[in-house]
This record gives structure tokens, C-alpha cells and sequence, in this order.
């Protein structure tokens, strides 16, 4: 826990705004309810709090863990997270935001900023089809603070497209590309911009593609030179170093703002 974080809590204690086993929880590493350890000091050690992995959990099981967050940080995100599941969740925590497309639910605080860094993240997605995996980039980034701006279709299927927002690629701090079938996109744009590019493959593809294992292949293999590569359909994994490395950039510190 942060020196600033631990003043907190002693002086609501002292003021009687914070009772002592509410204190103790606080001050803990971790809470443990019993099937899960919700790591509270994520956010001290890391600069981003502990995310929710939403597939493969219960609905009960994700409203206490979502619940206990919430008690310790401002922003709490959850991924892969079904429609019927968000519906079942959101009945007993409404103040969430469902992201149909990400698959992704989101709370920020009341007082929290939205934006807690100067300039932008690109999100290049090449086709529609490969939306979901951009989108679920993006609302990461937006979850941390960071501002993005989304250029979607444009694919080398129809290259012009993507020249229409080079300026703003450049202009960029990091760019994600988001694409599945060859997984061309990611080198054409490693050879365009001096910003670092974070290329996610998506398993979008007919048969040869190999549930995206093609476009990882091309991917990693990029001739142009910059380029770090996520998992197939991680597009959590890409919003997260992406926002990473916005956040660690000597340009978008906001004065007075924590990151």
C-alpha cells in the first residue's frame, strides 16, 4: 500500500468515518472470501488494479469479487463477461457499464477522472469481424485512464482506408492493430509510423488461418521492426501494455494526477 493510501485510511479511522476490521481489510494485501483471493495492493505494485476474468466464473462469484474491488479502488474491469451474465451481475450491482461488443463490465468511481494521461492510443481494427477483439483493446485502455481514438475497417483489403487517418496513427503514442486472416495490417502500419505497435491476431479467418494461428505467424514474423505481439484475441492483454506504455510516456503526465 502506498504511504499516501495508508494516511487515508489512519486518519478515517481516527475521524471515526472507518471502522477498525474495515481498516484491517484495507490495510490487508490481499481479501480472501473464501474461493478467491482479491489482491487489493495490484494497483500499488503494478499501476493498474487487479481485472476480473469473467469466463469461466459463476455469477455469485463474480458479484462478490466485483463488490470487494469496488471497496479498493476506483476502477473496477471485468472481461469476457457473456450478455446474460452481465444482466444476472448487474441486478445486484447496477452501477455497472455493460460493453455488448468488448464483452466487458466497468465501474469508475464518482470522483475518479476519466482520462489520467495527455494524448491518445489508435485502436486499428482491419475488418468488422475482428471488432470484438479491438473493442475489448480499447475499453481496457478507457478503463485505466487513457484516451483512444477507434479506426475500425481498415484492412489492406482496401489500403486507402487506412491512409484517410495516418496523420492521426502518427500522432499517437501507441498504436494497437487489431486483425485476423494474413494479419497483415500490423506490418503495413510498422512501416508507416515511428510509434511502438501492439499487433493482436484474431481467430478470424477460413480454414488455413488455424483459428488465428496464421495471423500470429505473420505477426511475429513482421519484417518492419517495433512490433510487440499479444495472443490470439487478447485484446485485454493489447489495451493493457498499450495503456503501459502511454502511461510511462514523458508527454502525457498530467500534472497533479497519480501514474
Amino acid at each position: 500500500m502506498s504511504e499516501r493510501s495508508l494516511d487515508d485510511v489512519l486518519k478515517r479511522v481516527k475521524d471515526g468515518s472507518l471502522e477498525v476490521d474495515e481498516a484491517k481489510m484495507l490495510l490487508s494485501s490481499f481479501e480472501d472470501i473464501g474461493f478467491a483471493k482479491v489482491d487489493h495492493q495490484r494497483e500499488d505494485r503494478t499501476g493498474f488494479p487487479e481485472v476480473v476474468f469473467g469466463e469461466g466464473k459463476t455469477v455469485p462469484h463474480m458479484i462478490d469479487i466485483i463488490r470487494s474491488l469496488k471497496k479498493n479502488t476506483n476502477r473496477v474491469l471485468a472481461t469476457r463477461v457473456t450478455e446474460e451474465k452481465a444482466a444476472a451481475i448487474m441486478q445486484e450491482v447496477p452501477d455497472l457499464e455493460y460493453n455488448e461488443a468488448a464483452r466487458t463490465l466497468f465501474w469508475r468511481h464518482p470522483d475518479e477522472p476519466v482520462l489520467l494521461y495527455k494524448g491518445y492510443i489508435a485502436v486499428l481494427c482491419a475488418g468488422t469481424s475482428d471488432l470484438p477483439v479491438a473493442e475489448e483493446a480499447a475499453v481496457t485502455a478507457e478503463a485505466f485512464g487513457a484516451s483512444v481514438k477507434r479506426m475500425y475497417d481498415v484492412g489492406v483489403a482496401g489500403i486507402h482506408r487506412l491512409f484517410h487517418h495516418l496523420e492521426e496513427i502518427e500522432q499517437a503514442t501507441v498504436a494497437i492493430t487489431v486483425a485476423g486472416m494474413e494479419g497483415a495490417l500490423t506490418s503495413v502500419v510498422g512501416g508507416l509510423i515511428s510509434n511502438p505497435i501492439v499487433a493482436v491476431p484474431t481467430s478470424v479467418g477460413y480454414g488455413a488461418n488455424f483459428q488465428g494461428l496464421s495471423s500470429l505467424l505473420s505477426m511475429l514474423n513482421a519484417c518492419s521492426p517495433g512490433i510487440s505481439v499479444m495472443n490470439i484475441d487478447n485484446g485485454f492483454g493489447a489495451g493493457y501494455y498499450a495503456t503501459l506504455i502511454h502511461k510511462n510516456h514523458r508527454d502525457t503526465k498530467i500534472e497533479g494526477e497519480r501514474g
